[in-house]
């Protein structure tokens, strides 16, 4: 088959989101690539199914195709989409993404040896209003990485904490990812639950949840998402890794900033009015 021909065929499988398809214009060695990751045989195929859950209207229009040289193709190409369902682990946002970028197709008898996506990788992720975090994975002492949080709206003080590590392979960290953000939904609906963070830096990710009363904690280990996590972990998943309950040996007077005045005043010592006889301001969930 022409060279012309069979990218056009690989584009054409993109818009008609054929997966088997985008996979049969690859030589058996073929390799797909681009700023996110690289990709051979079937998980090419997976990959771009993957896009299409997020973006099930997604399509790609052609601005330029043609040959650079012997067996080499480049195409130009406008990505659009709109993201109705789960991106990365993500919920949906409904907002539609523009992507201009280039592929450049090696192609032989065989089909193609690869394809080489160019794009700007911070177009899509500022598209669906999601921060974007530019900073090193590791400075002297200091490891870096990202966090979310999540609050019950609860105002009650902590009487326990649950901790959880757990060290992994980059390869799991995904999958993690999934399992932890899962299982803090289900915990937002147990009883006693105050809020839960949690952070990753490096290999190493951590979950702290906040409750009413250390008995409480107990409920993680009556199945859901948690009990598959454990049922995963002993299966592979994950390096090393620990849990534990932490109860608080004191917890500091809540101060809040008067509007009126500008000064501190304890909340709860005060009854949520300052000294100079204002309203406080409504105190933040201690967690």
């Amino acid at each position: 088959m022409d060279c012309l021909d069979l990218a056009k065929q690989y584009l054409d499988a993109w818009n008609a989101q054929d997966a088997e398809a985008i996979v049969a214009t690859f030589a058996a060695d073929g390799i797909y690539a681009d700023p996110n990751g690289k990709h051979t045989g079937k998980a090419i195929g997976a990959n771009a199914q993957r896009l299409w859950n997020a973006f099930p209207d997604l399509s790609f229009e052609v601005v330029s195709l043609g040959t650079t040289g012997p067996g080499i193709v480049m195409a130009e190409w406008i990505m659009r989409g709109t993201n109705t369902a789960d991106f990365q682990g993500l919920p949906p946002t409904g907002r539609t993404v523009t992507l201009p970028g280039i592929d450049v197709f090696h192609i032989a008898e065989d089909g193609i040896k690869s394809v080489q996506g160019y794009f700007d990788s911070k177009v899509v992720p500022e598209q669906l209003g999601l921060q974007i975090l530019v900073q090193p994975f590791q400075l002297g002492p200091f490891a870096f990485g990202y966090s979310v949080s999540a609050s019950s709206g609860k105002q009650t003080k902590p009487g326990a904490f649950s901790v959880t590590s757990i060290w992994n392979k980059d390869e799991h960290t995904e999958e993690i990812r999934n399992l932890s953000r899962e299982t803090a939904k289900e915990m937002l609906q147990m009883e006693g639950l105050i809020g839960v963070s949690m952070f990753r830096n490096g290999n190493r990710g951590v979950t702290i949840s906040a409750w009413e009363k250390p008995e409480q904690t107990r409920q993680l280990m009556s199945g859901g998402t948690h009990g598959q996590a454990m049922r995963r972990f002993w299966e592979g998943l994950g390096d090393a890794a620990y849990t534990s309950v932490w109860v608080p040996h004191h917890i500091n007077p809540l101060w809040v900033r008067c509007a009126a005045c500008g000064q501190m005043s304890d909340y709860d010592k005060n009854a949520g009015a300052c000294h100079c006889g204002a309203t406080l301001p409504e105190p933040p969930a201690y967690f």
